[in-house]
C-alpha cells in the first residue's frame, strides 16, 4: 500500500475504525496498524474462566451516528448489528433502602421520579429534561458535528440572531450547582450529578453543558446482542469488505516525516510503511509524549496530569448474584459524592466508600441464566497510572468496600473469577494517558475548546479518538473519526482527484464532497 494516495491509521479503536469506513468507503488505500490482537480499543473482551466479558464501554447510544456512518459505507446498521432497545434506561440503588428505575418512556420516568420523591421533584425533573434537551439542541450540529472552534468560532455558529441559544447552554456553571435548580432531593441531584462521569469529570467541576448527556440517554439506550464489542467487530469487517487492510499486534514505534511532512509509519520490526497521510487513533498526550518519534511530538499539545478525566478500577466477574434484582444498567451509590470526588481527584486515591455502576452483562434482551453470571463493576479511580497507580493492596480493599456497599443495598455477590483492571493497566494498554480513560476533563468552560481538531501541526498527520474534538464515548468518538476523515478528503480535493467511492456491494458512486461527511 505504497504511494501518497495511500492513509496509514495507528489505532483501531472507534475514532480509526470509523474513519477507516468512511475513507475506505471512499475508494482510497487505507492501512490500520493496531498494537493489539483485535480491533476496538477499548471496546475489548476479556476472558475470565472461560466467559468473555465486555471490558470497555457498555453503553449504546446515539444510534443515528451509527447509522449514517454504514450508510455512508453502502451498508445498513441493522444488517450487521442486533440491537434492542431498553426499556429501562437503568436502575439506580442507594444504602437506605431506595431504588428509582428511569425508562425509555418519558412519562414512565416522570411518573417514577414523583413516586420516588414527590411531585414538586417530578416537575423539576421535567425542567430539567427541557433544558438537557435544549442544550444538546444548541450544541449537535453547531459544535458536536462540526470541525473544532474557538470561543470565537462558536460564537460566530449563533450569531447574530441565536446568540441567546448559545448563552443557554450553562458553560459557566457547575454541574452540581446548576442540578440544585431543579432537584432538592438528594438522591437525584446525585444521580444526575453522575453523568458527568460519562466524560471522566467530576461533577462538582464539571461544566453544566454536560446535562446534555442526560438528554442523549434518554432518547435511547441499545442493548448490543454479543456485547459492545461486536461493534467494533462489525465496523472492522465493514472497512475490510471495502478494501482496508489490518495488521494487528503491530506497534508503531514512529511516524515519518518526510520534507516537513508526515509520510508514513516504521513498526517496531523495523518495517516502513509510506503514506500520504497519517491518522492517529491515540491518546493525543502519546503523541506529544514523543512516543511516535520526536519529529511528530510537537504536532499537538498533551493532556498535562492534573487534567486527566477519571480512570476507573474494573472488576471483571463472574459470579452469582441474589437479593437484587439487577437490570443491564445498575448504580449503586455511596452517602458522600464530595468525599468520594474529593478523594479522587483531590487527594488523588481511590474512594473509601465508591459509587459502583455494574453491567450484568446477561441480563436485558434474555432472562439472565442460572447460576453464573457476567459482570462488569466499575468504580472511579484518579488517573495516577503512570505516576502513583493504587497498589494491589489498595485495590483488594476497594473491592472489599464496593461488596460491602452492594450488600447494604441488598445485592449480594459470590464471585467466582475475577480480573480487576486499574489505572497501571490501563496506562500500559493505552500510553501516555495516565489510565484516564476519557482524555481531558471536562472542567471549566474552556475544556470543551482545549481538545484537539483533526489537524495537527503536522501537516499530514491528524488525530481522531475520544481524547480529541468533539469528546469522549463511544459515538463522540466515531464522530472524531468522522470529522477526521472529512478533514482530510477535503485537504485531498484541493490538490488532487480521487478515486470513486465504493460501496458495500461492489457498486461505485459519485464520490461524496467534505461536506456531506460532517
Amino acid at each position: 500500500m505504497a504511494g501518497e494516495n495511500s492513509i496509514v491509521i495507528i489505532g483501531a479503536g472507534m475514532g480509526g475504525l470509523s474513519a477507516a469506513v468512511l475513507l475506505a468507503a471512499h475508494g482510497l488505500p487505507v492501512t490500520i496498524v493496531e498494537r493489539m490482537a483485535h480491533p476496538g480499543g477499548k471496546l475489548r473482551t476479556v476472558d475470565v474462566g472461560g466467559y468473555a466479558i465486555d471490558a470497555g464501554p457498555t453503553v449504546f447510544t446515539h444510534r443515528p451516528v451509527f447509522e449514517r456512518l454504514f450508510a455512508d459505507a453502502g451498508a445498513r446498521l441493522d444488517d450487521h448489528l442486533t440491537l434492542v432497545q431498553s426499556d429501562r434506561l437503568a436502575r439506580h440503588a442507594w444504602a437506605d433502602g431506595s431504588t428509582l428505575d428511569l425508562w425509555a418512556d418519558h412519562a414512565r420516568s416522570r411518573d417514577a421520579v414523583a413516586q420516588f420523591a414527590g411531585p414538586a421533584e417530578a416537575e423539576g425533573w421535567t425542567r430539567f429534561q427541557a433544558e438537557a434537551a435544549r442544550i444538546f439542541r444548541a450544541l449537535e450540529t453547531r459544535f458536536m458535528e462540526s470541525p473544532a472552534m474557538g470561543p470565537l468560532g462558536l460564537t460566530l455558529k449563533y450569531a447574530p440572531f441565536h446568540l441567546h441559544e448559545m448563552f443557554a447552554i450553562n458553560p459557566f456553571a457547575t454541574l452540581w450547582g446548576a442540578l440544585g435548580n431543579y432537584f432538592r432531593d438528594p438522591r437525584l441531584r446525585q444521580l444526575y450529578g453522575r453523568y458527568a462521569t460519562y466524560t471522566g469529570a467530576d461533577p462538582f467541576q464539571a461544566t453544566a453543558t454536560l446535562m446534555l448527556i442526560a438528554h442523549l440517554e434518554a432518547r435511547g439506550v441499545w442493548l448490543v446482542d454479543g456485547g459492545m464489542h461486536e461493534v467494533a467487530r462489525q465496523m472492522a469487517a465493514l472497512a475490510t469488505r471495502l478494501g482496508a487492510k489490518f495488521h494487528y499486534n503491530a506497534h508503531v514505534s514512529e511516524i515519518l516525516v518526510r520534507n516537513g511532512r508526515a509520510a508514513g509509519v516504521k513498526l517496531a520490526s523495523g518495517e516502513e510503511i509510506p503514506a500520504g497521510d497519517v491518522l492517529s487513533n491515540s491518546d493525543i498526550s502519546a503523541i506529544a509524549d514523543g512516543r511516535f518519534g520526536p519529529a511528530a511530538s510537537r504536532a499537538v499539545t498533551g493532556v498535562k496530569p492534573h487534567e486527566r478525566s477519571l480512570s476507573a478500577l474494573v472488576t471483571l466477574m463472574t459470579a452469582e448474584a441474589s437479593g437484587f434484582e439487577m437490570d443491564r444498567h445498575n448504580v449503586f451509590f455511596s452517602t458522600d459524592y464530595a468525599a468520594e470526588f474529593r478523594q479522587i481527584f483531590g487527594e488523588r486515591r481511590l474512594p473509601v466508600e465508591p459509587s459502583i455502576y455494574i453491567c450484568a452483562q446477561d441480563r436485558g434482551i434474555t432472562p439472565p441464566p442460572p447460576g453464573l453470571e457476567r459482570f462488569q463493576l466499575i468504580v472511579n479511580a484518579p488517573p495516577t497510572g503512570d505516576g502513583q497507580p493504587p497498589t494491589d493492596e489498595e485495590m483488594a480493599q476497594c473491592q472489599t468496600a464496593t461488596l460491602a456497599i452492594l450488600a447494604r443495598c441488598g445485592l449480594n455477590l459470590k464471585p467466582h473469577g475475577m480480573h480487576p483492571v486499574g489505572p497501571k493497566m490501563f496506562e500500559a494498554l493505552f500510553p501516555s494517558s495516565g489510565g484516564a480513560l476519557y482524555g481531558r476533563a471536562s472542567h471549566g468552560w474552556q475544556a470543551s475548546f482545549r481538545r484537539p481538531g483533526s489537524k495537527t501541526k503536522l501537516p499530514g498527520l491528524w488525530v481522531a479518538s475520544g481524547s480529541a474534538h468533539p469528546g469522549a464515548g463511544v459515538p463522540m468518538a466515531a464522530l472524531s473519526g468522522r470529522l477526521a476523515s472529512a478533514a482530510i478528503l477535503k485537504a485531498r480535493a484541493s490538490t488532487r482527484t480521487f478515486l470513486p467511492m465504493a460501496t458495500a456491494g461492489g457498486m461505485s458512486t459519485p464520490k461524496a464532497t467534505a461536506e456531506t461527511m460532517g
